[in-house]
Parts: C-alpha cells; sequence; structure tokens
C-alpha cells in the first residue's frame, strides 16, 4: 500500500509507440461524471498520443448501445459503472479479455479473473441526507434501509431506476443480499419502498442533486456522488451508512469485442489501472475508493473499516440482471 509502481505507464508508453501515436485514436463509454470521464480521456492522450474521446451513459445506456452495435462497435472500452453492467455485457458476448499488466496491483475479488473486465474504483451505497427537509417530516437523518419505508418519507426518497442506473441495480441487489439471495425479496422491498420515491431518476447522482437542492429529504446514491454534492455547496448534506448492511459497485474498465482500435483500449485500460490515473479523482470532485494498492484513498472516501458490507455477488447479480430488471418493469412500475 505504500509503493507506487510506475511500470504500468511506462508499458503504456511504450505501448502507443507501436499503436502509431497521434494517428490513432478510440473512443470510451464512461459511466462515471462528465468532469472525471474528461480528465480520463485528456490525461491519457497526454500520456500516450493516442487521441481519446468519450460518451457519458448511464450503465443500462451504455449496455443497450454496446449491445446494439454488436459486430460493429462505437465505442473501443468502457470505463466506469458496477460491475455487474459488464458481467451482464460478458455473457452476452460483448467483452474482449484482457490482462493488463497493470492488474497484478489489483485485488483479485475486484477484477473478473479472465480479464473481461478489472476494477478501477470502489462506491459504497450511503444515504445523503438534507437534515432540513426531513427535520420538517419530524425525522433525523436515515440510517437504516426499514427506516426508509416510514411513511413520513412518501414522495421523499430519491432513487435511481435499475434499468438505466448501475447505482439503481445496486439498491436493488443489496436487497436481495439482505434477503438472503431472494429475488422475490429483494423485488418485495422495493414495492415497499416505491411510494416514498419521488421519482425513479434515469441516473445515479441525480438523488444526490436532489437532496442537495431539497427536493427531497435522503437519496440513495453511492457516497461519493453525495460528498460532491458536499464540496460543490450543499454543506449541510449528511452522508449515513445503513446498520443493516450496505451494498457496494466495483466500477469497472474492460475493452469492448470487435473494437476499432484494440491496442489503443487496451493501452487504455493499462492506464485507468495505473495509480498515477486513480490518484485523479479527488482532483475533479470524484470521493470513490481507489482498486490500485499504491494509492492512498482520499481522507473524504468512505471508510470501510466503519461499514457493514453485504455479501455482493457480482457475477451472480451481472447474470441475473436482465430477468431481474424484467420484473421490476412488470411487477412494479408497470402495477403502480
Amino acid at each position: 500500500m505504500k509503493r507506487t509502481l510506475a511500470i504500468p505507464i511506462a508499458l503504456t508508453l511504450a505501448s502507443a509507440a507501436c499503436y502509431g501515436g497521434g494517428k490513432d485514436r478510440i473512443t470510451i463509454a464512461c459511466g462515471a461524471h462528465e468532469q472525471w470521464c474528461a480528465t480520463m480521456t485528456r490525461r491519457f492522450t497526454e500520456q500516450t498520443g493516442i487521441e481519446a474521446g468519450f460518451v457519458r451513459l448511464s450503465s443500462g445506456e451504455a449496455m443497450a448501445r454496446i449491445k446494439a452495435a454488436r459486430g460493429k462497435p462505437e465505442f473501443d472500452a468502457w470505463h466506469g459503472g458496477p460491475a455487474d453492467g459488464y458481467e451482464a455485457a460478458k455473457k452476452e458476448g460483448l467483452l474482449e479479455p484482457y490482462l493488463s499488466p497493470a492488474a497484478a496491483r489489483i485485488k483479485p475479488e475486484w477484477r473478473d479473473p479472465g480479464g473481461a473486465w478489472t476494477g478501477v474504483y470502489l462506491g459504497v451505497l450511503g444515504f445523503c441526507n438534507n437534515p432540513d427537509v426531513l427535520a420538517e417530516t419530524g425525522l433525523e437523518p436515515v440510517t437504516s434501509w426499514r427506516a426508509l419505508l416510514d411513511e413520513r418519507l412518501r414522495k421523499n426518497v430519491g432513487v435511481a431506476h435499475p434499468a438505466t442506473s448501475g447505482t439503481g441495480y445496486t439498491v436493488l441487489w443489496t436487497q436481495v443480499a439482505l434477503g438472503g439471495g431472494s429475488q422475490d425479496a429483494g423485488l418485495d422491498y422495493l414495492r415497499r419502498l416505491h411510494p416514498n420515491v419521488l421519482q425513479f431518476n434515469k441516473s445515479g447522482n441525480a438523488a444526490a442533486q436532489q437532496a442537495g437542492r431539497g427536493e427531497v429529504g435522503v437519496g440513495i446514491v453511492f457516497s461519493h456522488d453525495c460528498v460532491a454534492q458536499q464540496q460543490q455547496g450543499y454543506a449541510k448534506l449528511r452522508v449515513t451508512f445503513p446498520e443493516e448492511g450496505t451494498g457496494y459497485e466495483i466500477g469497472g474498465v474492460a475493452v469492448i469485442k470487435g473494437a476499432r482500435n484494440p491496442q489503443g483500449a487496451r493501452a487504455y485500460v493499462d492506464w485507468a489501472l495505473s495509480a498515477e490515473s486513480q490518484r485523479l479523482g479527488p482532483t475533479v470532485g470524484f470521493y470513490a475508493l481507489p482498486t490500485n494498492a499504491g494509492v492512498t484513498p482520499d481522507s473524504k472516501a468512505a471508510d470501510l473499516s466503519k461499514i457493514t458490507l453485504v455479501d455482493y455477488d457480482v457475477p451472480g447479480a451481472g447474470q441475473a440482471k436482465p430477468g431481474l430488471v424484467r420484473r421490476f418493469e412488470d411487477e412494479i412500475m408497470a402495477a403502480s
């Protein structure tokens, strides 16, 4: 944890010379904040000479577009968003395995053993509380999943839709995990929560923005999204974590099968896994936990020693995703 590793960057730079430098271009499907995506692609280009652009997409959107372009992909690599989405893409045969030399610095449980995807950051689900809004309903900041079901929170909870958002699906699968692996139990919790949800948002961080603006009393988000809102002027927001246990995302990076520039895509994966790349998050207000063992987490990142995590089965979540999302649509949204 105390040493950085320069080898991955050196490998990336050496590889870039073989790719033809600035003559090459790659396009990234990027699943994190716009500024983070812009910084990552810009710095990659500066390091390697390979021109990189990105399209900011939620996990559901990225999966849909990658699948729709099967055989003639519009993206070379996918960066950011929970790994269960990558598992679903792997099952569909949409990813090209790549075992990056830089993956040696990533814990085995934070990467696909066959190299279909590798983890670049960790985000922990938490509650983004607006104490002023909650006080109007007679409530304190929420510290449990069951507290979110309080009728005083009717239309006062922000959360993302599991079909379009990796955050939203992580919320759903977390309830499956808390229900002992029962999909019925997970859906039942969302069914009971539904009356308290203002709307199921398209993207995950929208709930943190809603809480910051006072549109809801609490948003269910990855905690780093709430911290970002605090840093942007909503200082009253308070991050809490559910006492029953919470889920988490392993933000991934992967090469798209059939990429127009597969060598450039692999160079991008090397870059994304490097210590240099993973130190950039906090400089643009992205406070997720790094996966590279050579990077010290920012002080504003979640402290895993103080949080109870559920047993989050990433491959299981990815395999179940299409069917479980369909059930959510049919049994909860269509029935409302």
